[in-house]
């Protein structure tokens, strides 16, 4: 059961990934668009404003990904003191402390988004992009974290709760230095 949640997480989160590097590609050609455009005298607008907000979203929904990765940095030089167990249960508290604080961040990101919906907020630029346009998938890609990373805890704490702790820490630990690959 554990397997399958994590596997599951893996294969939508991967997917949010593939459509987050179409959204930046994007990005980059209308800034590429842009540069060529200026050249010629003249100009498409908004492109900062613009990238902003691609930026915001991406790394929201990003954070999903990561996480299941294992690119979050945490300073492990307790963890690696203790053996499976103690790295495992580490990794649980890590997972705690992460999966409370993005609810919270989502919980209080909604507000944004539902104020910026009743007043019909636009953003104070020559665009005057509706901003709930842009909140809504920026909240989106918080909830997303949010409900990823519980997943994620979940499955890890059967795993543990199973004994599993190699599993576990390949859920949820972090990468060592004789496991990260350097390209040169």
């Amino acid at each position: 059961m554990p397997e399958k949640i994590l596997a599951l997480m893996k294969r939508l989160n991967r997917g949010v990934a593939m459509l987050i590097g179409i959204l930046l590609l994007v990005c980059v050609l209308f800034i590429l668009t842009e540069i060529i455009i200026r050249k010629l005298g003249a100009s498409l607008g908004g492109t900062d404003e613009i990238s902003g907000y691609v930026m915001a979203i991406v790394t929201s929904w990003g954070m999903g990904f990561a996480l299941l990765e294992l690119s979050h940095v945490r300073i492990d030089f307790l963890r690696v003191q203790v053996g499976a167990l103690g790295r495992s249960l580490f990794d649980l508290f890590s997972m705690i402390v992460l999966s409370g604080t993005i609810t919270l961040i989502a919980f209080r990101c909604w507000p944004v988004v539902e104020r910026s919906l009743l007043n019909g907020s636009r953003a104070n630029t020559p665009l005057e992009t509706p901003l709930a346009l842009v909140q809504l998938p920026w909240f989106a890609g918080w909830l997303w974290f949010a409900i990823v990373s519980w997943f994620t805890l979940t499955a890890a704490l059967m795993l543990v709760l199973r004994g599993e702790f190699q599993q576990s820490e390949a859920a949820i630990g972090t990468v060592g230095d004789d496991e990260v690959e350097i390209h040169t």
